[in-house]
């Protein structure tokens, strides 16, 4: 019987994501792709640190112990790599024990067009040509970006608490109320959301995750039904600049789409790092990088250049080793 994944939760992870790749894209850049092969080589059996996404995909993957009989959550990389070149990066989550075993290595061709045939729910990785492209044929996809929180990453393996914070706007809904908000202003945009405080707004990329790890609280819930000394493991947030009168078309948004969190942060303008840094979300998805430039090197965060907003052309990271070296995403 073929391996069913329609029920579960399924993500795709770039091993630039899962890992930290700094000393790889230096000796890409330095000595080009053969020595890139070599140093791989030279290096197979030396265990990758982890990168900005571990923490969320480690916990993410910890959740397979609510269900006994089959799991919830199947992470797959997806990987520009060689199979060869990829060898690393399987050793490396071995040696971390993480619970993947599937992966898709595609020699200088992302794989996220095989998202769909997968049942993949979100994509992660560093490189921005990969996942603009992924988001403009209609799938979940993000960009990490920053450094590893150390707090975070070192945090990984105590408690089994897994956080999760989105924006909104352009995130778990579309942009359209952006749009109103950007070509209006934001009293014009209060209005807007008043008037059309009981038509819900669209659903954005990343609202089948959301549905996805609602999916997994219903079974927590039933586990604290039977069981009242249970503590919840997984918590959602949403951290949004918007504030009232516009935060209840948010509310009964959720509510149409059948989504829930289990907070929210309506911000009005208050700097989110702020909240992010007391909040600290293993992970957390915001569609404006001015948002991210203050926080991402203390929390793990994702940007999804959706909509308006992103819709200048995408300028490789010097940092990024798989835009400077789009065959690899060592």
């Amino acid at each position: 019987m073929p391996y069913d994944l329609k029920k579960m939760l399924v993500i795709g992870v770039a091993s630039s994501a899962l890992f930290n790749l700094e000393e790889s894209h230096a000796v890409f850049v330095d000595l080009g792709e053969d020595g890139y092969r070599e140093y791989q080589e030279e290096h197979l059996n030396d265990t990758l640190r982890p990168g900005v996404a571990f923490p969320f995909i480690q916990r993410l993957l910890s959740l397979n112990d609510l269900d006994a009989e089959k799991p919830l959550v199947e992470v797959i990389v997806l990987s520009r790599n060689d199979p060869e070149t990829g060898l690393r990066v399987m050793k490396s989550i071995e040696a971390h024990r993480l619970p993947i075993t599937r992966a898709i290595f595609m020699q200088g061709r992302s794989p996220h067009r095989f998202m769909e045939a997968l049942d993949m729910s979100l994509f992660l990785s560093a490189n921005e040509q990969d996942v603009r492209e992924a988001l403009e044929l209609g799938f979940a996809a993000g960009q990490v970006i920053g450094t590893p929180a150390a707090s975070a990453t070192a945090g990984a393996t105590g408690s089994g608490d897994l956080r999760i914070a989105f924006d909104f706007d352009g995130v778990i809904a579309d942009d359209s109320s952006e749009q109103v908000m950007q070509a209006l202003g934001l009293a014009a945009f209060h209005s807007h959301e008043v008037d059309n405080v009981e038509v819900p707004i669209g659903e954005g990329r990343l609202a089948k995750l959301l549905r996805d790890i609602n999916r997994i609280q219903d079974i927590e819930e039933s586990l604290v039904i039977a069981d009242r000394t249970y503590n919840r493991r997984v918590h959602v947030a949403i951290v949004t600049a918007r504030n009232a009168p516009s935060h209840e078309r948010v509310i009964r948004s959720l509510r149409a789409h059948g989504l829930r969190v289990n907070d929210a942060f309506f911000l009005g303008g208050i700097e989110k790092a702020k909240v992010l840094r007391v909040l600290r979300p293993h992970i957390f998805f915001e569609d404006q990088r001015t948002h991210l430039d203050a926080a991402q090197n203390d929390v793990p965060s994702v940007h999804v250049p959706f909509g308006l907003l992103n819709q200048s052309v995408a300028s490789p990271d010097e940092n990024d080793a798989e835009d400077v070296a789009p065959n690899h995403d060592m």
